[in-house]
């Protein structure tokens, strides 16, 4: 692959210029970045090669992929849809695919398209927190590979078995399910903790004095960007929602039982959670 064009210039999109050029995947490294100080600095730090317009991303690229905030993201993609070449590539790297999928199902270059979600990330956002060898490792979910044509397919999966990341397939609506469970709740978590935590410190100022590993550990997410998770909780509302619900209804349960000095549930509560660690080893 000669060229590929990223669209975002942040943790995701920024690690995977590293990555591509890295591992020598492509000959350079295109950018483009609606935020003038991130393009710098995207093109300071060795992310991207040169920082281009649309026009001149459609006219060069050979893989142009998207890893801008999730909202944006099924718009841009029909945009590019509609002037792509039968031999250029698109992939998305978003969290959420349902709206994407449905958005592009029907539109007649669907196949240029490769919907997918590389499982990673941490707290820290722009170019800065861009990282190498970032996705060694980690699972990627393509969605609805029957509807990408089958050089796309292959070019894509071969840039992500070449980062050394296991593939999983999914539809769209598996994909937003499980990471309603699996990331989209520790978020919303990690949120909602900080807030409590902070309207209590307007009574108590010395509650950060005593903050200690699991509580940093904690609410370590909750000093992620509210622009790219507004987005993602809104985009992936129903399942949000849901998991939110069974979160809510086991924090009651827990509730009860130190209310009622419940020692013995408690217990068994506690030790049931604790069979997590035969899947999280």
């Amino acid at each position: 692959m000669k060229t590929a064009t990223i669209i975002g210039l942040g943790l995701i999109g920024g690690s995977l210029g590293l990555s591509l050029k890295d591992n020598n995947l492509c000959e350079q490294v295109l950018g483009i970045e609606h935020s003038e100080k991130s393009a710098r600095r995207a093109l300071e730090l060795g992310l991207v090669d040169r920082i281009v317009t649309m026009d001149e991303a459609l006219e060069e690229s050979d893989l142009i992929v998207l890893a801008t905030p999730v909202d944006t993201i099924p718009t841009l993609a029909v945009k590019i849809l509609n002037r792509i070449r039968p031999n250029q590539i698109l992939m998305d790297m978003g969290s959420t695919k349902q709206e994407l999928c449905e958005m592009t199902a029907m539109h007649p270059n669907r196949g240029r398209l490769v919907a997918t979600h590389p499982m990673w990330g941490t707290e820290h956002s722009g170019p800065d927190a861009a990282e190498h060898g970032a996705f060694k490792g980690r699972t990627v979910v393509i969605c609805e590979r029957e509807l990408s044509n089958e050089d796309a397919l292959k070019a894509v999966e071969q840039i992500y078995s070449t980062l050394g990341m296991p593939i999983k397939y999914m539809s769209a609506e598996e994909q937003d399910l499980h990471c309603a469970y699996v990331s989209h709740i520790s978020h919303i978590t990690s949120f909602a903790l900080a807030l409590t935590v902070l309207e209590k410190e307007r009574e108590e100022e010395h509650i950060f004095d005593l903050a200690g590993g699991g509580f940093e550990s904690t609410v370590r997410l909750a000093k992620s960007r509210p622009q790219t998770w507004a987005p993602i909780f809104l985009e992936n509302k129903y399942n949000v929602l849901d998991v939110l619900r069974e979160h809510i209804h086991q924090l009651q349960i827990l509730r009860r039982m130190i209310e009622r000095d419940d020692r013995e549930g408690l217990t068994e509560a506690m030790q049931r959670a604790n069979t997590i660690r035969n899947i999280l080893k």
